[in-house]
């Protein structure tokens, strides 16, 4: 239960709600707890009547009154349960809120390397499962929780007054009940977690499997993919059954131990009374206080089980939010004006400088040996090697996804180690192979880096990345929906919209991280014209080749070769050198399907 502890001081903007919860569960099981006096008192006044000890019209009027109280007493409980319950809602509705804003925020905070691992479904399903098993304990917890141990104590008190034996069985109950489900929790909680990781497999698969389902379908592998989410599944009926087995088999212990311990009472009650002991009223009284003990008492198995469940949710989720935290990712927002004065300080400083960097994604494979180079502003720098060579990585590690293991990177003079990542990618613009975009507008796509931006600014964006002829084209233009990820839009569309994404941004500098590789011809000559127009000027660009064509036109050329840099020159100058580029020149002007395919395996550019 340190879990769930730990979660209510996690949670310490609730703590109003808690106490108003609190009071009003007083209210309501002071009033419980009056109704067995009330109810014992009529009894007893009714038997007068009809014994003949007082006459109808000397007692009828105390009953009424009885009657009276009991109303008012029920009409209170029934508005304290009510505003009990609303709390209990209403703080149950912000724990999920808060729970869930606080992962998201952790999780847009973690290193990359975290999401290497992990499927995003997988995130997700973990987000969903822990969330809703812990907010929906908390708030059985608040509606009933309090109410149960304080009716509890009240009649423990109260039936001790008037007979400590049955007092003393009912007291007896609970440390029993609780050691048998005791006996279950560790072994239940393993069995749980278990189940919990085949159901996030499962759901990250599903995921994944719903995001690519054109290429499953293309390999028709639907029955492959089908059959890994049901082995997932029927893991977790099998692991339910072990568990299952364990928790009913001890709650029939429970029920039997429950079971002999109110025979006892009873028996002690029904004896008692015949002997005089007590009045019928209070043998009414005792059996109502006994059944509302009994009821925590059957509840609790209940509970604990909802515990149980809640416990493993917290578990997992803590455990995410105990990850340490990548510093530079803050979430800290930034004055525009910071960022254009910050720009306006950057004309003389390199905007790029790679200082002998080292990097491995883990320790057995490095991937970067010693690499340095400079760019200077305006300058155009494609980036050559065999597969796997280093190309994305040396983008990866300018846009700060992971920390080198040595050596420097300088963003115009400031080594980004030390700077906020928002700082950072304020200055660089990326187009990406993939153009990644979100399932609103045209509009949310094209000014998702300026949210602020006008719509002359947006429009002209798009004019000049060569794609307001087809936007327009739209009933609905700018508003146009497109789909998640674009789907409602062709290849070469979404690659103009993220061109135009790119210029409404304004970087400084400019990635282009094999842009147009999955383009067909005439869509990669529509997006190819507003890259050129996005390049223009001082802007500063870094190309990943894929397209010898492409090459051809810029100021330097960087080969890697087995994560050295192995030349660095003009394309003039290195078509005459021997070295990658000169063999990649020379495959393309053998034109044979052999050298053809030789530059997609081996390099993965198309001649």
């Amino acid at each position: 239960m340190k879990s769930l502890a730990k979660l209510v001081t996690y949670t310490k903007e609730l703590n109003p709600y808690y106490l108003a919860i609190i009071l009003l569960t007083l209210v309501s099981a002071g009033g419980a707890l009056v109704t067995p006096f009330i109810i014992g008192a009529a009894t007893d006044e009714i038997v007068a009547i009809v014994g003949g000890e007082r006459t109808f019209e000397a007692a009828i009027a105390g009953v009424v009154w009885l009657a009276v109280a009991f109303l008012a007493i029920e009409l209170v409980v029934t508005g304290a349960d009510a505003g009990g319950g609303y709390f209990g809602d209403v703080m149950s509705a912000k724990m999920r809120s808060l729970l869930s804003t606080r992962y998201y925020n952790q999780l847009l905070q973690l290193p990359q390397r975290y999401f290497d691992d992990e499927l995003t479904g997988t995130i997700v399903s973990r987000l969903d499962r822990t969330i809703t098993e812990v907010t929906r304990f908390m708030q059985s917890f608040a509606n009933n929780m309090f109410s149960m141990l304080i009716t509890t104590v009240a009649v423990l008190v109260i039936t001790a007054f008037y007979s400590w034996p049955i007092a003393l069985l009912l007291f007896l109950l609970f440390p029993i009940y609780m050691w048998l489900t005791a006996l279950t929790s560790k072994r239940w909680q393993r069995i749980e977690h278990e189940k919990n990781a085949h159901v996030d497999t499962a759901r990250g698969r599903f995921s994944e499997v719903v995001g690519q389902l054109p290429a499953v379908r293309s390999f028709a592998q639907e029955r492959r993919e089908w059959k890994l989410f049901v082995e997932e599944f029927t893991a977790t009926v099998r692991l339910t059954g072990s568990q299952s087995r364990l928790w009913h088999g001890m709650d029939a212990l429970r029920r039997l131990a429950l079971n002999l311990a109110f025979f006892g009472i009873y028996l002690i009650l029904f004896i008692q009374t015949a002997q005089g002991h007590f009045s019928l009223g209070d043998m009414v009284l005792l059996i109502q206080l006994v059944s509302m003990a009994r009821a925590p008492v059957s509840m609790m198995s209940w509970m604990v089980d909802a515990a149980q469940h809640a416990v493993a949710g917290s578990r997992d989720y803590f455990k995410v939010m105990e990850l340490p935290q990548d510093e530079r990712e803050g979430l800290e927002l930034r004055d525009p004006a910071a960022i254009a004065e910050s720009r306006e300080g950057q004309a003389t400083a390199l905007p790029v400088r790679f200082d002998d960097v080292r990097f491995a994604y883990d320790e057995e494979t490095p991937v970067l040996r010693g690499i340095s180079f400079d760019v200077r502003r305006g300058e155009r720098i494609a980036f050559v090697s065999g597969s796997g060579g280093g190309k994305s990585t040396i983008v990866s590690l300018l846009l700060g996804f992971y920390r080198v293991n040595a050596g420097s990177i300088e963003l115009f003079g400031e080594d980004i180690a030390h700077l906020k990542m928002r700082s950072l990618r304020d200055q660089i613009g990326v187009v990406f192979q993939e153009p990644s975009l979100f399932s609103g507008t045209i509009r949310e796509n094209i000014s998702y880096g300026r949210p602020d931006a006008s719509e002359a600014e947006i429009v002209d964006a798009a004019r000049r990345a060569n794609a307001w002829d087809f936007i327009s084209g739209f009933p609905k233009g700018l508003d146009a929906v497109i789909g998640e990820r674009g789907l409602k839009l062709s290849g070469g569309q979404k690659q103009r919209i993220a061109v135009a994404r790119a210029m409404l941004k304004d970087a400084p500098v400019l990635i282009l991280d094999e842009a147009t590789s999955a383009l067909d011809t005439k869509s990669e000559r529509a997006v190819q014209t507003g890259l050129d127009a996005l390049m223009a000027g001082d802007r500063t660009s870094l190309i990943i080749a894929h397209r010898l064509s492409t090459i051809r036109d810029v100021d330097r050329i960087i080969t890697l070769r087995d994560g050295h840099i192995d030349e660095i020159g003009s394309p003039t100058e290195l078509a005459a050198s021997g070295g990658i580029y000169a063999e990649l020149l020379a495959l393309q002007l053998e034109g044979t399907s052999a050298s053809r395919e030789r530059l997609r395996e081996d390099y993965g550019i198309d001649g």
